[in-house]
């Protein structure tokens, strides 16, 4: 399976391979045909950049240059891990993988299968979330195949993500830290780490998943605080003859895992709304409340 995907990325085609966080839509970061079908089969308008995944830290000069003492830091302390790093590119990294700007995302992921095949192919490879651009992201193998279909020429299967919300990245291009995208490694951690306080947000480098509506349902998304607000607001919507998906507060870790694979089942059981209540807005629950509010948001 891992010699046949690294096959396929060698010979242009796309693969779907898991990560901890989503599934990723892999093709040749090098090859531009490899990675305009990427671009394609999702739908995603070209100028949004993606990110190039790389085995290890060995292959960050690969692909930047400039490369900070905080980003060996990062590398070392987080990679594999659910964290992706901006910094100056390299002439390695075209601007279809960049969106035409001079940073390039990088990010080495740690799922066995991931880890496996990156390393058997040996070079970079873009591996946006495996869906439809703008829709909910893919955490199970099935949920690639029912999206995308067979316009994918390989799909591995490893199982459920263990982590389920995307990677935080983080902007080190432009001197001080900051988490352009929150996600499975926190602002506390990344602090802890480089021994200097990490920003949210304030530069001008363009991101994926940053848009204000992304990782949206068929189905209507109605926030919540907590239980009892979610329960009348459902309670509400059903007087009004819609067809709701309650999901309630969980434990966090869990929460992320699910949540993607309960908003498409609702989507799969016809639901008209989903009403969903947000989780602590701290630790993960900082990325999920992130991607709830942009799948909340008024359809582009």
């Amino acid at each position: 399976m891992v010699e046949r995907a690294a096959q396929i990325l060698r010979e242009g085609g796309v693969v779907a391979f898991p990560t901890e966080t989503v599934y990723g839509l892999g093709a040749d970061a090098e090859n531009e045909a490899a990675v305009r079908r990427v671009f394609e089969i999702k739908g995603r308008p070209i100028g949004h950049p993606v990110i190039v995944h790389v085995a290890d830290r060995s292959q960050l000069d690969d692909w930047a240059r400039e490369i900070p003492k905080s980003a060996r830091i990062l590398a070392e302390r987080f990679w594999p891990g659910p964290l992706t790093i901006v910094l100056a590119r390299t002439s390695r990294a075209s601007n279809l993988v960049t969106g035409s700007q001079d940073t390039v995302a990088l990010r080495a992921p740690s799922h066995p299968l991931a880890q496996a095949i990156l390393r058997e192919y040996g070079g970079g490879v873009v591996a946006p979330s495996a869906n439809r651009f703008g829709t909910v992201s893919a955490t199970r193998a099935e949920h690639v195949i029912a999206d995308l279909g067979e316009a994918v020429d390989f799909v591995v299967d490893g199982g459920p993500a263990t982590i389920g919300v995307e990677s935080t990245i983080v902007d080190l291009s432009h001197g001080e830290p900051a988490i352009l995208r929150p996600g499975g490694i926190t602002r506390e951690q990344l602090a802890q780490a480089l021994g200097v306080p990490v920003r949210e947000g304030g530069t001008e480098v363009r991101v994926p998943g940053s848009l204000a509506s992304h990782y949206a349902p068929r189905a209507r998304v109605e926030l919540a605080e907590n239980d009892a607000v979610a329960e009348g607001l459902a309670s509400a919507l059903r007087s009004q003859g819609r067809r709701v998906s309650l999901i309630g507060s969980s434990e966090v870790s869990a929460f992320a895992r699910d949540l993607y694979e309960r908003l498409r089942a609702a989507d799969r059981e016809g639901a008209d709304a989903i009403v969903v209540v947000l989780p602590p807005n701290e630790g993960i629950g900082v990325a999920l409340r992130d991607r709830l509010r942009r799948a909340a948001s008024p359809r582009r």
